[in-house]
This record gives structure tokens, C-alpha cells and sequence, in this order.
């Protein structure tokens, strides 16, 4: 069976008293020319009390509802009834409205309340509310059609609703009635034997809702007060409910369907989450994220409320000082808004260097800045709804690329990058209005390839990425963000605060025995393994290669002592290394991961062949590069321990290397390394791509080669 489908209106303030309101709805009935499909209604019921303050009448309505002639043929009717009870309460001036459908009663029940009332701040105003439940229990197969229909139709009439008490008032006010409409005259005294007199409010009762709508969250108390700002008088909301103005002025042009949804998850919020709920405005991004879907928008919303508790973001703000470290080299910053009152976000993320941030604070440091940049966000969002006078619930964020290279491929930020992503994603949907990318480099492609698998469809409809200069062509920045404030270093004439970036010392680093003691084993754990070398046992790592035009990536970080790195070709497959190949080392590395490959017999140029030059790396490099193969078969990465040279010529033993040699440790080096092989498909253009990464961050090693076999380009950043 279908769901039973709920509607709840939001206030509907008018601003006449309740009389007059009154003499504009009576003029509905009998038939009414602006509700074409109500065709007729007939009294079936009318009492009235001796003292005419209570008037109770039942209508039975006849509708033309707009529905395909087949359905109409195949259900076997042309018109549907419904029954109207409407009590109406002098004294009290309250009018309670509720109806149900006689046609169809045991296949479909529609239920409406709705109600007029005194606004509880201003005696001349009116409050209007209404809500309805739908169930289909069978219609001929045609449940989903008639759903349809019906949500349709009933939608259209809620929006009529106020234009139809409009039109009776405008139509009274012309015949000169609207000056005063008397309230009913309340009694002069109490006689005794008369029963009519009631002190206190006893006749109307709280709007009639049906049990198995207030199980549902549908009741109508409401706890929290979002009046608007002092500086806007809008009509103040009875017992806090939202009104139409407010949603209009704060939130925007919401359907019905849509400001339903929003007033049942926050009553909802309101009865489960005592303390703090989010701002309106919050939970309608929630409601977005997942298209209104009220059930899937509650649990992304709660699982969200949960994480905020838990990380004490509400206070984030106000007690979380970001480390020196990210308000010198984290190179983003706020930079006024763009042509549509949003907040904009300004990140030179080429400029900055993800990996020495990473090495320097660690994730959950830089995780914590994004989300008290995203707090910022929301905050200065509600603030542009003030100063524009329109909601605006997002910020666009501007990402400059100038300087982007390979360093900012280093495995762990990107984890660390994607790991932030999918944070914000789940915690702050529906804040980004637009994403510009200016001055995309060559090898933005493959970072694009990374991340863009954890952006929520939703989102990466509103990117605009450019390339080189372009942003500064027609469809360019110009179309998004005021000429007055374009920044300086995109060519425009804005001061812009935001931090320059550059590399953060390596002095900042913690030391990798620093990263394996902390917690949260950032990236050791994960994707970077530790192997040692010795004199005499490099360690090796084979990589297996079946389509001949793959890349193979590798990044590693040199913690202890200096190696040579290589990189070779076999088409045969080495021997599964033997157990004890450390040998005579064991004693001194029993954890030590440390694997040799090459048999000795092999020869170079016969079995194997160097398929890069060596590359030779000092204690404290980080080192970053990628290899195109060539052919399929076996690789082999080598690190090997890298004897001083000075021996190499005198071949008489220097005084510090025999001192050198009687202490075991400086034969062992250590590197974490972690090696990743992505096919070619996954560049999306140039494999040359890889080596245009000359930046301020990186100096091609000399070592590189770049011949017609390989193209590749081994990074260094001392």
C-alpha cells in the first residue's frame, strides 16, 4: 500500500481582524467562481446556539476534480463529494474547519483540519492553518496516478486559498463594509439559571488533529523561537510556528509540499532533540540534500547532530584557536561576496603546500580549520541574509590552481583532502552555491580523477573549471564576482588578505617516530609501509604490469640514512624471495621488513634492464614520482643502501668511515614508501601531463629522464 502522505501549512498571518476575515470566507458558498472545480455544496447540518456566539454547519461539497477522462470512466463517477463541518466560535473567534471525502471513502481517506484564529499578540490580526492526510488504500491500480493527481490539486488550492480571502476582502472594502465589521457582543452578566456563560475559554478546543496524525509528529506545540530580527517587524508566529512571511523573507520560495516537510522534520526535531536544534535555515539544506525526502533528510540530519555533538562544533568558533602553522602557510581566507550576496571563500590552494601541512599538523589539525572555516561559512551566510534582505544559505568558494604539481598528488593529503570532503559533504550539504577553478594546470585532470568520485552529484553541478588565463575571457570571472573586488594576484585590483602559502620548513615536520607515537597513525597505518635497508640488502618491491601503457606512481620518504633508488624491467619473473634473506642482519632488525628479489645470478642488460636512472636520496628527502611503462612484464623498485663515495675513489678507508661501519645502525636506512599503479585511461590527456609540474615547490631531480621509452619525472622537496 502507498504511504499516507502528510501536509502542514505554515502560519498564514492576515492582517484584519477576525470578523472581517470571517465575512470574506462566508462569501465561498454556495459555489465559488475562483475554485472552478468546486461546483456546488448543500447544507446538510446546521445548529446554533441560543445565544448565536457557537454556529455549526455541515456542507456537502460537489467537485469537478481535474482528473483524466479514463480514470474518470474507469472509477465510474464524474463528481467526487466531500463534507465540510465548519464550527464557528463567536465568543471566541475561532473557526475550526474539518473535512473528509464521502466518494471513494473505503478505497481512499482524506482528512483536513483547518483552522482561523485571534493572532496571540495582536487582537486585530488572524492566524489561518491548515494540515491534511492522504491514504490511498486501492484505487483500481491506479494508486501512484490518483496520488498524483491529488497532491496536485490539493497543492494548487492551498496557494489559491489566500488569494480567494483576498479577493472577499477587496470585494467587502469596495462596497464599503471593511471599515468595521462588530464583534459578536460579549454577555452583559452571568444569570444564574442560564448556562451560556462561560469564564474561562472552555468551548474551543485545540485544533482537531486525528490521533494518528500527532503519533506522526504532526502536533501542534512548538518549542523554539526564531523571530526575525528586531530591525524587521514581520508578523510574529503564534507559539512559534513558522509563518509564510518568515519562510518567504529567511528561507525563500518553498512549495507546499516543500514548507510541509520543513515544519514536520523541525517539529519533529523539536519533540526528540531537547536543547539545541539547528537554525532553520540548516535544516532546510538537509531537507535539499535529499530532495525533500523527509525520512532520508531526518537521518543524515540526526547522524549529523550526533557528529556535532560528539566534536563539539557549536563551540568550535568560539574556543578553537587555530595552530600558527595554518595562519601562516594555510593560503585561504573570506574575501567579501560575490554578484549574489554570497559569502566568498577564497583558497590559492597551488600556493599551498598540502603535504608540509599534513606532515607538519596532522589530519584532524587541518579537518578542524575546515570546519570552523564552514562554521564562518554559516554564520556569515545568516548575515547576508540580514544585509540583502534575501536568504542567501550558501558561499561560493573561489580555488586558484596557479602553482599546482605533483607534490599536491602526495597520497596521504589527498586522502587527507578526500577524508575532509566527504566530512563537509555529510555535515554541511547544500552550502556550496559555486565552485569557480581558475587557471587549472595540466595535472589537475588526475587529482580531478581522485576526488571527484566523493562529490555528491548535487555538488559538482555547480563547479566551473577553467583553464590557464581563461577565467578572464567572456563567461569568465567577471560573470561571477564584482571587477572591484577581482584580487590582486588574479590580475585585478583588490587587495586580498588571504595568506600567500609557500612551503612550510621541514623544522615543522614531525619527525615520522613522532607520527608512529601519535594516536591517530595518520598516514603510517594506512597506505605507507616501512621497510629497511642494509649494506648489501636493498629492499625490493615488484610490481606486475599487464597493459604496457600504465603509470606507476611511488612517493617515499627517506627517515634514516642516505639510498639509491632504481627502478628496472624483467620480463621473466623473479624467484619468491627466500625467508632469511636478511642474513647475518636479522639479529639487528628482527621487525624489519626487508625483501630481495633480483636473484644474484641475474644480469643486467641480459635478464633485467634499468629502465630509470638511479636516483640518489638524502636522510629527511621526500621524494615523489611516476613511471610510464613501456612494456608489460615485472618492475622492480629498489632502495639500496648508498655507500659513501669517498671510498669509491681512495679505496683507503677514511678515519669517520671506519667509525662509521663499528656501529650497525648507519648500514640500515629506513624509508616509508607506498607505491600505487593507475591506468592510463585514468590521466584523461597527456601523459606529459605529469612532467609540466615545475612550480615553486619542486625541482626536477636530475635524474630524470625523459626519452622516447618513459616519460617521467621523479620529485624532490628538500
Amino acid at each position: 500500500a502507498a504511504m499516507v502522505q502528510k501536509y502542514q501549512s505554515p502560519v498564514r498571518v492576515y492582517k484584519h481582524p477576525f470578523e472581517l476575515i470571517m465575512a470574506a470566507y462566508e462569501r465561498r458558498f454556495p459555489t465559488c467562481p475562483l475554485i472552478p472545480m468546486f461546483v456546488a455544496s448543500d447544507t446538510v447540518n446546521e445548529y446554533k446556539s441560543e445565544d448565536e456566539a457557537i454556529h455549526v454547519i455541515e456542507r456537502r461539497c460537489k467537485l469537478d476534480i481535474d482528473a483524466p477522462r479514463l480514470l474518470k470512466k474507469i472509477a465510474g463517477v464524474d463528481y467526487v463529494y466531500f463534507v465540510q463541518k465548519n464550527s464557528l466560535n463567536r465568543r471566541e473567534r475561532t473557526l475550526h474547519i474539518e473535512a473528509y471525502n464521502e466518494t471513494f471513502s473505503n478505497r481512499v481517506i482524506i482528512n483536513e483540519h483547518c483552522s482561523y484564529t485571534v493572532h496571540p499578540d495582536n487582537e486585530d490580526w488572524t492566524c489561518f492553518e491548515q494540515s491534511a492526510s492522504l491514504d490511498i488504500k486501492s484505487f483500481f491500480g491506479f494508486e501512484s496516478t490518483v496520488e498524483k493527481i491529488a497532491m496536485k490539486q490539493y497543492t494548487s488550492n492551498i496557494k489559491k486559498g489566500k488569494e480567494i480571502i483576498e479577493y472577499y476582502l477587496k470585494q467587502l472594502e469596495e462596497e464599503g463594509i471593511i471599515t468595521f465589521v462588530p464583534r459578536w457582543p460579549p454577555p452583559v452578566a452571568c444569570k444564574s439559571e442560564s448556562n451560556t456563560c462561560h469564564p474561562r475559554r472552555p468551548v474551543s478546543p485545540a485544533i482537531n488533529i486525528p490521533e494518528s496524525a500527532t503519533k506522526e509528529g504532526l502536533s501542534n506545540k512548538e518549542i523554539l523561537n526564531t523571530s526575525s530580527s528586531p530591525s524587521e517587524p514581520t508578523a510574529g508566529t503564534p507559539d512559534d510556528k513558522l509563518d509564510a512571511d518568515y519562510i518567504k523573507r529567511y528561507l525563500g520560495d518553498l512549495t507546499p509540499m516543500q514548507e510541509s516537510c520543513l515544519i514536520r522534520l523541525r517539529q519533529w526535531l523539536q519533540e526528540t532533540h531537547k536543547g539545541k536544534i539547528p537554525k532553520d535555515e540548516h535544516i532546510l539544506r538537509f531537507l535539499r540534500a535529499r530532495d525533500f525526502n523527509i525520512d532520508k533528510a531526518r537521518e543524515i540530519l540526526c547522524q549529523s547532530l550526533t557528529w556535532r555533538k560528539q566534536h563539539q562544533v557549536d563551540y568550535i568558533l568560539d574556543t578553537w584557536n587555530p595552530p600558527q602553522v595554518l595562519q601562516d602557510y594555510y593560503a585561504g581566507g573570506w574575501h567579501h561576496h560575490d554578484k549574489d550576496g554570497r559569502p566568498l571563500y577564497v583558497l590559492r590552494l597551488g600556493q599551498m603546500d598540502t603535504k608540509g601541512l599534513v606532515r607538519a599538523l596532522g589530519e584532524e589539525a587541518l579537518l578542524r580549520y575546515v570546519l570552523s572555516i564552514n562554521e564562518e561559512g554559516l554564520r556569515r551566510c545568516e548575515e547576508n541574509t540580514k544585509v540583502f534582505g534575501r536568504p542567501i544559505s550558501s558561499w561560493t568558494c573561489l580555488v586558484d590552481l596557479e602553482g599546482l604539481n605533483m607534490r599536491h598528488l602526495w597520497r596521504p593529503g589527498v586522502k587527507a583532502l578526500l577524508r575532509i570532503i566527504e566530512v563537509v559533504e555529510a555535515n554541511y550539504p547544500e552550502t556550496l552555491g559555486r565552485l569557480l577553478i581558475l587557471r587549472a594546470p595540466r595535472v589537475f585532470p588526475v587529482l580531478w580523477t581522485l576526488v571527484s568520485p566523493f562529490i555528491d552529484d548535487n555538488t559538482r553541478k555547480k563547479f566551473l573549471i577553467y583553464a590557464g588565463n581563461d577565467y578572464q575571457g567572456p563567461g569568465g570571472l567577471l560573470d561571477y564576482i564584482d571587477k572591484e573586488i577581482i584580487p590582486d594576484f588574479l590580475g585585478g585590483e583588490c587587495m586580498c588578505e588571504v595568506p600567500e602559502g609557500g612551503l612550510v620548513p621541514k623544522s615543522l615536520y614531525r619527525t615520522a617516530e613522532e607520527l608512529e607515537n601519535e594516536d591517530i597513525k595518520l598516514w603510517t597505518e594506512t597506505i605507507y609501509q616501512s621497510a629497511s635497508v642494509f649494506k648489501g640488502a636493498p629492499h625490493e618491491v615488484l610490481i606486475q604490469i599487464v597493459d604496457a601503457s600504465s603509470v606507476i606512481t611511488w612517493d617515499f620518504d627517506v627517515c634514516k640514512g642516505d639510498i639509491v633508488f632504481n627502478i628496472f624491467h624483467s620480463k621473466r619473473a623473479p624467484q619468491p624471495p627466500k625467508k632469511d634473506s636478511l642474513g647475518a642482519h636479522s639479529i639487528t632488525s628482527p621487525g624489519g621488513n626487508n625483501v630481495q628479489l633480483i636473484d644474484k645470478v641475474w644480469q643486467l642488460g641480459r635478464d633485467y634492464s634499468m629502465v630509470e636512472s638511479p636516483l640518489i636520496c638524502k636522510e629527511g628527502e621526500s621524494v615523489q614520482g611516476s613511471h610510464v611503462t613501456r612494456w608489460p612484464g615485472f618492475y622492480i623498485l629498489q632502495w639500496k643502501f648508498h655507500s659513501m663515495p669517498a671510498c669509491a675513489t681512495t679505496n683507503l678507508p677514511r678515519v669517520d668511515d671506519v667509525l662509521a661501519s663499528l656501529q650497525v645502525s648507519s648500514h640500515k636506512c629506513k624509508v616509508m614508501y607506498y607505491t600505487e599503479v593507475i591506468g592510463s585511461e585514468d590521466f584523461r590527456g597527456s601523459m606529459t601531463s605529469l612532467e609540466s609540474s615545475h612550480s615553486g615547490f619542486s625541482q626536477l631531480s636530475a635524474a630524470t629522464t625523459s626519452s622516447s621509452q618513459s616519460h617521467s619525472s621523479s620529485m624532490i622537496s628538500r
